[in-house]
C-alpha cells in the first residue's frame, strides 16, 4: 500500500536526484560527478569530456536511472499518465553493451526495488510507453531516430565525440517537451558535435580530470573503478616531460603534481587531462584559455577598481538584426557585459548610456565608427565629451605588434583580437579575469585567423564568424574594441589641447 510517508519520499527524490542516488541506488558519486548529476536534473543539454576512468559513464548511467524512474507520472488508479522513455547509445554495440547498459544493469540490481525488468540491453517495465533502452547508434537509420517521442524523454550518448552528425540531428529533433540530451566523450577531436558543444550556450559544460580523481587525491582506492594514483604516476613517467617552474605555461596543459611541474603530450592532455588536443593552428584562442578566465573572475569576489582606468568598448547594432553590446573592463578584469535589444541603432539611446559613464574621469569609451557607431561617435563629440575614441577596425596596424614584438597586422582588428589572445594566453601572466558567458565563450573561440605571404595577421572576416554561431559575435567585438591602442588617446588629447 502506497502511504503519505512513501509519497513525501518520492517527491523529495524528484527534486534532488543525488538523494535518489544515495538513498535507492546506493551509489557513491563524487564531488563533480554530484554536479553533473544535478545539472542534468535541471538543464535540458548537459555535455561532458573527461579522462579515461574518470566515471563518466557512470554518472550517465545513474543519471539515466534517475530520469527513468523520477519522471514519469501515474493516476489514482494506477495509469500511466505521463510516459518516459530514456535512449541510451554509442558507436558501436560492444560500447552500449559492456559500457553502457552494464552501469545500468548494476545500478538496477543494487536497488533491488525498482519496478521494471532487464531485458536485453533494455528495462522493460508493465506500460509500453515507460522504458530504458540501449542500442549502437548506426542500427537505427534517422527516419527510425523520429519515432521517439514522450511527455519525458532522455537521450544519453557516450564515446560521443565518434558520432555521426546525422545522429545528433535526428536526436535534436526529439527534444521536446521534458526532454533531456547527455553527451559524455573523451576528447580526442577539437571538431564534431560533441566539441562544438564546449562552446554552445545551450549547454551546460564539465570537464573531469584525472588529477581530481577521489583516487588519486587521496592515493588509495576510494571508489572502484575511478583512475588510481598508480595509474596516473605511470602516465606522467610516459606521457609528460618534467620543467622548470620559470617556463610553466597554463596554455600547454602545463600542471603542478606533487610540487614537481610538468608539460603533457596530446595523449595526456586527452585521456588524463579531459582536455583537447593542442588547438588547430589556425584558431585565434583555445576555450581552456578563456575558460581559466572565468575561473580567476569567479574566484575575485570584490575587486577594488578605484585605481583603474575603465575602458568601455561599444559594438553598435545594425539595422534591426543585431544587439548593441557594451564591455567594461578595468586592466585585466572584465566587470561585465551589458547588451541592448533594439529594433534599429539609437544613436541617441546609446549615446545617452554611453555619457553616463564619460562623465566620469579616466573612463573612455572606445566606438566601432565603421557603420552606425559613427552617428553615436558624432553625437558624444557634440557634446565634447573627449574621451569617446573612434575606433576604426579597417583602419592599418602598421605601427603595431604583438607583444613578443615578432608579429604584424593588416589592420586596426587584427592587432585588437590578437591583443585579446595575448592578454589571455597564461604564458603572459596578464591575470585576465572574463565573466561566465557562454556565448562570448563560443564567439572567442570559434575565430580563426591566418598569416599572409607577408607574414602579417589577418582575422577572418566578421560575416564568416556570423555564418558559423548565426548570430553577430558582439561581445567578443566589444572586449577587442577595449585593446585600441592606448597611447592614441592620450595622442588625441595633445591634439586638442594644441588649439585650445
Amino acid at each position: 500500500m502506497i502511504t503519505k510517508n512513501h509519497i513525501s519520499r518520492y517527491k523529495e527524490w524528484q527534486s534532488d536526484w543525488n538523494k535518489f542516488a544515495r538513498d535507492v541506488l546506493r551509489v557513491n558519486l563524487d564531488r563533480e560527478q554530484q554536479e553533473i548529476l544535478q545539472a542534468v536534473q535541471s538543464h535540458k543539454m548537459v555535455s561532458v569530456r573527461s579522462g579515461t576512468s574518470r566515471g563518466k559513464d557512470f554518472v550517465a548511467a545513474v543519471a539515466a536511472v534517475c530520469f527513468m524512474y523520477l519522471t514519469p507520472s501515474f493516476n489514482e488508479r494506477g495509469e500511466l499518465v505521463e510516459n518516459t522513455k530514456v535512449i541510451m547509445t554509442a558507436p558501436t554495440s560492444r560500447q552500449v553493451r559492456d559500457i553502457m547498459f552494464s552501469e545500468v544493469s548494476r545500478l538496477f540490481h543494487n536497488a533491488k526495488v525498482l519496478p521494471g525488468r532487464l531485458v536485453g540491453n533494455d528495462i522493460r517495465t508493465m506500460f509500453d510507453e515507460w522504458f530504458l533502452t540501449g542500442f549502437k547508434a548506426e542500427d537505427n537509420a534517422k527516419e527510425a531516430w523520429t519515432g521517439y517521442h514522450a511527455a519525458n524523454i532522455m537521450f544519453v550518448v557516450t564515446e560521443a565525440s565518434g558520432m555521426p552528425e546525422l545522429i545528433f540531428e535526428s536526436i535534436e529533433g526529439n527534444l521536446q517537451g521534458n526532454s533531456r540530451l547527455l553527451i559524455v566523450f573523451n576528447p580526442n577531436t577539437t571538431i564534431g558535435y560533441a566539441a562544438e558543444s564546449q562552446k554552445k550556450e545551450r549547454f551546460k559544460k564539465f570537464t573531469l580530470s584525472s588529477l581530481s580523481s577521489p583516487n588519486v587525491l587521496a592515493k588509495k582506492i576510494v571508489i572502484p573503478g575511478q583512475v588510481d594514483y598508480e595509474w596516473l604516476l605511470d602516465k606522467i613517467d610516459n606521457w609528460c616531460i618534467r620543467i622548470e617552474q620559470d617556463v610553466f605555461d597554463e596554455g600547454e596543459g602545463d600542471f603542478c603534481f606533487e610540487e614537481n611541474y610538468y608539460r603533457p603530450n596530446d595523449l595526456f592532455r586527452v585521456k588524463v587531462l579531459g582536455m583537447f588536443p593542442r588547438m588547430s593552428e589556425d584558431t585565434l584562442i583555445p576555450i581552456e584559455w578563456v575558460e581559466r578566465a572565468n575561473a580567476r573572475w569567479v574566484d575575485i569576489h570584490s575587486p577594488d577598481l578605484r585605481a583603474s582606468i575603465l575602458k568601455i568598448g561599444n559594438d553598435v547594432a545594425g539595422m534591426g538584426v543585431d544587439d548593441t553590446v557594451y564591455c567594461f573592463r578595468y586592466d585585466d578584469y572584465v566587470q561585465k557585459f551589458k547588451v541592448e535589444n533594439t529594433t534599429e541603432a539609437d544613436h541617441m539611446q546609446i549615446a545617452g548610456t554611453l555619457c553616463q559613464y564619460l562623465s566620469c574621469k579616466d573612463t573612455y569609451a572606445f566606438i566601432d565608427t565603421i557603420g552606425e557607431g559613427a552617428g553615436v561617435y558624432s553625437r558624444l563629440r557634440e557634446q565634447r565629451l573627449e574621451n569617446a575614441i573612434s575606433a576604426k577596425a579597417s583602419e592599418g596596424a602598421s605601427d603595431y605588434s604583438d607583444e613578443t614584438g615578432e608579429r604584424e597586422f593588416v589592420n586596426m582588428r587584427a592587432y585588437m583580437f590578437w591583443a585579446v589572445r595575448d592578454w589571455l594566453n597564461p604564458k603572459h601572466n596578464h591575470h585576465a579575469a572574463l565573466p561566465p558567458d557562454n556565448q562570448l565563450l563560443e564567439e572567442l573561440t570559434t575565430i580563426k585567423y591566418k598569416i599572409q605571404s607577408n607574414g602579417k595577421i589577418l582575422i577572418e572576416p566578421k560575416e564568416e564568424i556570423k555564418k558559423k554561431i548565426k548570430r553577430s559575435p558582439g561581445k567578443a567585438d566589444a572586449l577587442a574594441l577595449t585593446f585600441y591602442p592606448q597611447y592614441q588617446v592620450t595622442n588625441v588629447f595633445e591634439v586638442l589641447n594644441a588649439f585650445k
